[in-house]
């Protein structure tokens, strides 16, 4: 915790702030004060005003908003701001060092030109480290697709030390990263705030607000329920709902047997993966995957988690060796795939606004799928649509949206929902609760559960940073720098880690006190 006196005058300040969309209120009469050196937090579930608020400290509202309040911003520095999809912030035509580079340029331009080059070089490796963007000499090297999102996210960040802010709003900066990579992050944001920089944490990760942050803010259906300094909220919360966020953490439940053997509906056998000509990034002699069994595939931040999932899909066909869906082998190019093969194996990305259409409505999107990949006619299709998506908490009156007026957690549903009316035999799911509130985390975990349980024909591959998130699985396949280092039923790998890595995961979110701040 950061024990400072707090400053007389806060660096931002938010007041009776009030934002409406077509009616209906998204933040509502929301005070804010941003001090310097110290993290003030905003939590509550998806959709619950989080991202509104802190986006506000930065003049930038949802389109078509009508916004009263007041909102007072550094008129000596920049707001830096890492948001929740780094893909959607990161030009994918430049590399890493060009994205770094134009910062760090406009830092130096007060020193001699000779002295220019070697200086900018010198604050993007220090950012890189600050970051925890380890290997530097690689990674500026490649293009944002190439990174998993961990290391986009951290890109972010570290273009956010590089601008030199005085206010850093970081939406969910943990989002979709390890245990481990968690641990460094809470470290150095702690240290940007050591520096006198204000940092805004907005984030469902509750371990993570607990350990870094100084002031919370609870906001439900965009008002703020209880507010108060962060120890006294975890020993003595006076909200019902914050009770509730609280009660839901370390929810999943423990790991189930193995599901019944046979045929395998995915094989992979001897893939290795490339990114372009590079090195192979990942190395697979083998791994199955049966029907009615739920694979967790886990590993920290570009150990090759979500170069998996995409082979698999078909979205990278940089590798060699089979993958296999029902004994057939499948195209690695999703262009070569046939409309049955393309229903059988579905994906549902990480970051869920990116996979749509700003300018369609939600439900004519997912309803499109079972129209192109199953031949439905245009009315059954949105009926089923309507269906799918009220079954995972999305009414008819959110689905005719356009996927800005939702919020990530609520188009993450969207976006499972739409995989769903493919009725797919092979479901992929990429850290797709990795931005989620504990509430809604633990509802979408439940429904995965029993989407295994109640279709016997569907397999489920849940690629993870979360060995809690993990439980829900079968069995778990542990991945680090591209190897698979241990795999097997999913109670053993939780309760007797063989590998190294295993065991540190295991062991960190285990202990309490998991991160921790000087």
């Amino acid at each position: 915790m950061n024990h400072q006196k707090d400053p007389a005058e806060p660096v931002a300040e938010i007041s009776d702030l009030r934002v409406e969309i077509d009616g209906r209120t998204i933040v509502d009469g929301v005070n804010l004060r941003v001090l310097p050196g110290r993290v003030t937090a905003l939590v509550g579930a998806s959709g619950s005003g989080k991202t509104t608020t802190g986006r506000a400290l930065l003049g930038e509202y949802p389109a078509g908003a009508r916004v009263t309040g007041e909102v007072r911003r550094p008129d000596d520095g920049p707001v830096g701001y890492v948001p929740q999809h780094p893909a959607a912030v990161l030009n994918p035509a430049r590399r890493v060092s060009a994205l770094l580079d134009d910062i760090a340029r406009a830092q130096v331009r007060h020193l001699p030109r000779a002295e220019r080059r070697e200086a900018a070089r010198a604050l993007v490796l220090r950012a890189m480290a600050d970051a925890q963007l380890h290997d530097a000499a690689d990674l500026l090297r490649r293009h944002p697709h190439q990174l998993s999102g961990g290391q986009q996210q951290r890109v972010v960040l570290a273009q956010a030390l590089l601008l030199g802010a005085r206010v850093i709003v970081a939406d969910e900066p943990t989002t979709g990263q390890d245990v481990l990579t968690r641990s460094g992050i809470v470290e150095r944001l702690a240290a940007v705030a050591a520096r006198g920089i204000a940092v805004v944490l907005l984030s469902h990760d509750l371990d993570v607000v607990r350990a870094l942050a100084d002031d919370v803010l609870v906001l439900r259906a965009g008002r703020v329920v209880e507010s108060g300094p962060v120890r006294r909220l975890w020993e003595a919360p006076r909200h019902e709902w914050t009770r509730r966020l609280l009660d839901a953490r370390r929810t999943a439940p423990p790991g189930q047997a193995c599901a019944a053997a046979g045929q395998p509906a995915l094989e992979v056998r001897d893939m290795t993966a490339v990114h372009g000509r590079g090195t192979p990034v990942l190395r697979l002699p083998h791994l199955s995957l049966h029907r009615g069994e739920c694979l967790a595939v886990v590993g920290r931040s570009g150990s090759g988690k979500t170069t998996l999932a995409r082979c698999l899909a078909g979205l990278h066909r940089g590798h060699d060796g089979e993958i296999l869906l029902d004994g057939t082998t499948l195209p690695r190019s999703l262009r070569r795939r046939s409309r049955t093969q393309l229903a059988a194996v579905q994906y549902v990305f990480q970051d869920s606004r990116a996979a749509f259409d700003e300018h369609r409505p939600v439900l004519a999107q997912v309803a499109r799928t079972a129209v192109r990949l199953r031949g439905t006619d245009q009315e059954s299709a949105t009926a089923e649509a309507r269906t799918t998506l009220a079954r995972l908490g999305l009414p008819d009156e959110l689905a005719r949206r356009r996927p800005g007026e939702l919020s990530g957690g609520e188009l993450q549903r969207a976006a499972l929902a739409r995989a769903l009316l493919a009725r797919p035999r092979v479901l992929i799911c990429d850290e797709i609760t990795s931005g989620l509130d504990t509430v809604t985390r633990r509802g979408l975990l439940d429904l995965l559960t029993a989407l295994v349980r109640d279709h016997g024909d569907l397999a489920l591959v849940l690629i993870t940073h979360d060995l809690d998130t993990a439980a829900i699985a079968h069995s778990i396949a542990v991945l680090d720098a591209g190897e698979l280092v241990e795999h097997g039923p999913a109670q053993r790998v939780l309760t007797e880690p063989r590998h190294p890595l295993t065991v540190a995961l295991r062991e960190t979110i285990a202990r309490p006190g998991t991160y921790t701040r000087a």
